[in-house]
């Protein structure tokens, strides 16, 4: 139990980011940068390194995700996934997914889901190299978050198979952006100075198992 003597006032400057500056790319919207392009990201770091003076830390949030079958997609879409979604460079939050937790019936995605567990293994790694530097490197891993992909997943399926995206969870509700928020923040922040090579799902609890017969293998 944490002692009595803890007060809020010692707590919450640990959480504050002011005065701090952070990159995000990709999500809603990024910093127009070709994630997959080497000097298109080496000119926008190089932009933000000038207009901002340090960077404390980076959130990159790019990624994409082809909802078919493994045997039937094409090298070109495999090859992007992996660039776009395990490419991104090494920084304090890297976006993995569910989908490195459990394999979900009924979602076509083995390209998307291994790209997200190489995201997850990627930073492990980079948390060990970089500790040295005093850079700490962490993952969230979102459930369905109610986004213009996942939108654009639902539409392509059937209304039950869609439906399965906040049927399928046991709290049976889509994930917003503002439910990672919490996360980003104490992983960016001080707070989490000794936080490394950790994850944190963020899955309404699908990672660990979902109501039975609400996932069907029905397209």
């Amino acid at each position: 139990m944490a002692s009595s003597s803890v007060q809020s006032s010692q707590v919450r400057p640990t959480f504050e980011l002011r005065d701090r500056n952070y990159i995000v790319t990709g999500g809603v919207q990024g910093i127009g940068t070709d994630v997959t392009n080497q000097q298109s990201l080496e000119t926008s770091f190089k932009s933000a390194v000038r207009e901002l003076r340090s960077i404390d830390g980076c959130v990159p949030c790019a990624g994409i995700a082809i909802d078919k079958l493994f045997l039937d997609q094409t090298w070109d879409e495999l090859t992007r996934i992996q660039e776009i979604n395990i490419r991104t460079p090494g920084s304090m939050v890297l976006i993995a997914s569910q989908s490195a937790h459990i394999a979900l019936p009924g979602y076509r995605m083995a390209a998307y889901t291994a790209s997200k567990g190489a995201v997850m293994m990627q930073a492990k790694v980079l948390a060990v190299e970089l500790a040295s530097s005093k850079i700490g490197v962490n993952t969230i891993s979102p459930g369905f978050v109610d986004s213009e992909m996942t939108r654009a997943v639902r539409a392509a399926m059937s209304e039950r198979a869609g439906a399965q995206m906040w049927l399928s969870p046991p709290n049976q509700r889509l994930i917003t952006t503002d439910d990672l928020t919490g996360a980003v923040i104490y992983l960016l922040s001080d707070a989490a100075r000794h936080t490394t090579a950790a994850d944190i799902p963020i899955t309404g609890g699908l990672h660990a198992g979902t109501i039975d017969g609400s996932i069907s293998y029905e397209v």
